[in-house]
């Protein structure tokens, strides 16, 4: 299997927080807060991390939820998973919700989200006049039942 390298930079006051796995085969990176805030109660807020990346052209980074987070607190990525595309080169930051009916304190450190890095297939979008047909056909939300 080959290694791809993820070029990243940190924040100056950040260094304690840099992108982790907590083990060596999970699959994502931790996502730490880089300042206190707050997530209002059923509501939503941007939490920023100190991180920069530059994602090597075919790749993107997903910024997911946490869900220890969210089953134990209620607090999820509003746009799941959130893209970072490989010419972006700012600041991540998270659009965390909070499903719950008080507010949740964020502190600098928090493990906020996760980061999956991935490989995007080559993919040319064909527009034909008709498409073939399948067993689902237009079936969409809750078309296959509970």
């Amino acid at each position: 299997m080959s290694v791809t390298t993820v070029k990243f930079k940190m924040d100056a006051a950040c260094a304690d927080l840099k992108p982790r796995k907590a083990h060596a085969d999970d699959a994502a990176y931790d996502l730490y807060a880089s300042a206190d805030g707050i997530i209002p109660a059923s509501g939503r807020a941007i939490i920023p991390t100190g991180v920069y990346l530059e994602l090597p052209v075919g790749f993107e980074a997903q910024i997911r939820p946490r869900s220890g987070l969210a089953a134990k607190s209620g607090i999820t990525v509003l746009n799941t998973p959130g893209t970072i595309d490989a010419g972006y080169r700012g600041e991540i930051k998270c659009i965390m919700f909070n499903t719950e009916k008080t507010d949740y304190p964020v502190k600098r450190g928090d493990r906020i989200a996760q980061m999956v890095i991935a490989r995007l297939p080559d993919v040319v979008l064909e527009e034909v006049s008709e498409l073939s047909d399948s067993d689902r056909a237009a079936g969409g939300f809750g078309s296959t039942g509970k």
